[in-house]
């Protein structure tokens, strides 16, 4: 196992007129046997990171360190990495063995080797009854467990995820996030993780990379993104619905947004805190969101299923925010303020 170092990495690509920056000056370190997710929006840069510590792509500038090692310069395989992709990549004629062990064998690991660990990982994932089984006979959650399984015979110092659970339905991603906890407890192996997917980042992270536009926004435990966010980008795309953010408001200092979640807001007495004109209402089983506006700017509001408050579109109700909940942000530099 491993640390990984970026120190000021940047990435760019030749444009038509001028370089085009994925990267630009990312500095952070992951410690040693560490599972941290790097979240963000399409095209935030995300993916472009892990394959510059994969080798896939190569670094502008800045400097990437495997431990004690700098790796810009080394090819992929002298690395010790293992990669997990999105599209599985299993060979199609090859057993579930075979594929697991197809990397070993051009490595020219010895045959008992090859078969103590192919069976230990195949344990480990539960999919010891299927090594004779070609991919085209496994389910898409089965595949995903045989691409890790490959991965995790290896024994690399570092494991990279690149959306491995964007192909799956849903069910399926909630049991493979299980699984992939439950592996990283095992094998302690220091991981990154990229996704698109909120959810996976705060349930699956030790700590979390927030990246928007190439830069990274916020990295700290998922606790402290969600209750601290350092932007207004990691207030509004951490957390589901979104962080309300209100201008002229009773609360809010003069210029200044104010942030407030969805459920740190509760319904009160007429006359009483903001008043919300109600424009739709959804029903999430034990919860329900309330959309509205409130001094002309749109708001949403989560009250427990079994709250009294049951409001229509046209309503109009009062709501006041949890005076220790409010966030205030900067609006020019979308900045934290404390």
């Amino acid at each position: 196992m491993a640390c990984v170092h970026f120190e000021q990495v940047v990435k760019r690509y030749e444009g038509a007129r001028e370089p085009v920056a994925a990267i630009e000056g990312l500095s952070a370190s992951i410690e040693d046997g560490e599972f941290v997710v790097i979240v963000g929006p399409s095209g935030c840069g995300k993916s472009t990171l892990l394959r510059l510590v994969a080798g896939l792509e190569t670094v502008t500038s800045g400097t990437i360190r495997i431990g004690e090692r700098v790796v810009n310069d080394l090819e992929p395989a002298r690395r010790d990495i293992a990669m997990v992709f999105q599209n599985y990549a299993l060979y199609p004629h090859m057993t579930v063995f075979d594929n697991m062990a197809y990397g070993l064998k051009l490595r020219g690991v010895p045959k008992e080797d090859i078969r103590r660990r192919v069976e230990q990982a195949a344990q480990i994932l539960e999919i010891g009854h299927l090594l004779h089984r070609k991919p085209r006979q496994l389910s898409g959650g089965q595949r995903q467990r045989v691409a890790m399984g490959r991965a995790i015979v290896r024994q690399p110092q570092v494991f990279l995820f690149d959306e491995p659970l964007s192909n799956l339905d849903a069910k399926l991603r909630v049991q493979t996030r299980l699984e992939i906890q439950k592996l990283h407890r095992e094998l302690g192996i220091t991981s990154l993780f990229v996704t698109h997917d909120q959810v996976e980042a705060m349930t699956l992270a030790q700590r979390v990379m927030t990246m928007n536009a190439g830069r990274l926004e916020q990295f700290g435990t998922p606790e402290e993104i969600y209750h601290r966010p350092a932007t207004t980008f990691v207030a509004t795309f951490i957390g589901s619905p979104a962080m309300n953010l209100l201008r002229d408001v009773p609360g809010a200092r003069d210029g200044l947004l104010l942030g407030i979640r969805p459920e740190h807001l509760r319904v009160v007495n007429e006359g009483e805190g903001w008043p919300v004109t109600v424009e739709a209402v959804e029903l999430l089983g034990a919860e329900r969101l309330i959309h509205g506006r409130t001094h002309g700017q749109p708001i949403t509001v989560r009250v427990a299923e079994s709250d009294p408050c049951h409001p229509k579109p046209g309503d109009a109700v009062h709501v006041q925010p949890m005076p220790d909940r409010l966030h205030t942000f900067d609006p020019n530099t979308g900045r934290r303020i404390d």
